[in-house]
């Protein structure tokens, strides 16, 4: 029986889930992804924390017997006293650094490149460089495993943070990337990172990042866009604009750490900061479900996807190959036709991380508000 999951990592692409939950963790689903379907990471957001925190006020007592669920956890919290910021955060960090403790053994394997678990910075503070960069030292600290990332928003305000996070020695999850150029201002807030890292006495050879560069929200802007303007044309693009973006971030990746820049800071140890892809489950039905995993192979890439995802590769999916890097003309040329269809490129990313940024903020603020009606229902 062909293992699809082992054939992509072997081609290069690192299966990570996109998903956390106190559940998953207590009843060793994490581990068992881990060991039985090649899963070498985790990443979490704020929407994947407030659904985790909802699905189990529904569960059953004897799923979680033995561990400490969140209703107990909440309970202890309640009766200190802590405030609903920190008990949200509180919360969050547990299930972060009992799922780092299970993903360490990938860390050791591959020697600090995959294992990590991501947690995102408060995203009300995405355009607040000060803050995030507080945040994700405190994070960082509270945490306290190596192979942890901090999750940093890709906004103008995120980058310098970025920067100042990774000179302190936090390894970081760039999140929220959707177009080229601010992509290529993510690996140059990487790199200038790093060389304040080196200026800063650290040791480079255990930092680790990656930029996770968002895929299908893509398509579903552009092909809202398509359908409104209407013509066959127009409609002939759909579901082609989130990959050509990819392929195109790809071709950027690889000139920035072939420059001499990357190469001065590879001699001293450090590793590249690694495009992850993220929202990679297919959001329209008509589309194959394991497309943008499929289309998207190319070495040193990590797919971030949630478990329905994983699974149906695992059922189906294909590994025909390195499905980038013989693609950037294609690619150019798909954003070329875009373009003349009608579609503002420019306007396309800039509304999505908005509206990216908008909604992580949602997500955190309906967390908040559970976590502040548990606290009180336990007081």
């Amino acid at each position: 029986m062909t293992d699809r999951l082992a054939a992509l990592s072997a081609a290069g692409v690192a299966v990570w889930l996109d998903d956390i939950s106190r559940q998953r963790l207590a009843t060793g689903g994490l581990d068992r992804l881990r060991r039985e379907q090649h899963v070498v990471g985790v990443t979490s957001n704020p929407t994947i924390f407030a659904k985790a925190l909802a699905d189990n006020a529904g569960a059953e007592a004897a799923d979680l017997t033995g561990v400490e669920d969140y209703a107990t956890q909440l309970r202890d919290l309640a009766v200190r006293g802590v405030q609903v910021d920190e008990a949200a955060r509180l919360i969050t960090t547990y299930d972060v650094r009992w799922a780092c403790d299970v993903m360490r053994p990938a860390y050791d394997a591959s020697s600090g490149v995959d294992g990590r678990v991501s947690i995102e910075v408060d995203p009300r503070l995405a355009h607040h460089t000060d803050m995030t960069t507080a945040e994700a030292k405190a994070l960082w600290w509270m945490i306290d495993r190596k192979n942890l990332y901090v999750k940093i928003p890709a906004t103008k305000a995120g980058l310098p943070a970025i920067t100042a996070a990774l000179a302190q020695g936090v390894s970081v999850n760039v999140t929220l990337t959707f177009g080229l150029d601010r992509y290529e201002q993510v690996m140059d807030a990487f790199l200038s990172g790093l060389e304040q890292a080196q200026a800063n006495g650290h040791d480079l050879t255990g930092f680790g990042s990656v930029a996770s560069f968002f895929v299908s929200r893509v398509d579903t802007e552009v092909d809202q866009r398509l359908e409104k303007i209407g013509s066959d044309e127009a409609k002939a693009l759909r579901g082609k604009a989130a990959i050509a973006n990819a392929r195109l971030a790809y071709e950027r990746y690889e000139k920035v750490f072939a420059s001499s820049r990357w190469q001065a800071l590879a001699n001293a140890g450090a590793r590249p900061q690694r495009p992850l892809w993220a929202s990679t489950s297919t959001k329209n039905p008509a589309y194959r479900d394991v497309m943008y995993v499929e289309e998207l192979i190319a070495p040193g890439v990590v797919n971030t996807m949630p478990e329905a995802t994983i699974r149906a590769f695992a059922d189906h999916g294909e590994v025909p190959g390195d499905t980038v890097t013989g693609a950037y003309d294609e690619a150019r040329q798909v954003l070329a036709d875009l373009a003349a269809a009608g579609i503002d490129y420019d306007d396309v990313v800039e509304t999505l991380e908005r509206e990216g940024v908008e909604k992580f903020e949602a997500s955190w603020l309906e967390l908040r508000q559970m976590v502040q009606e548990k606290l009180g229902a336990q007081s």
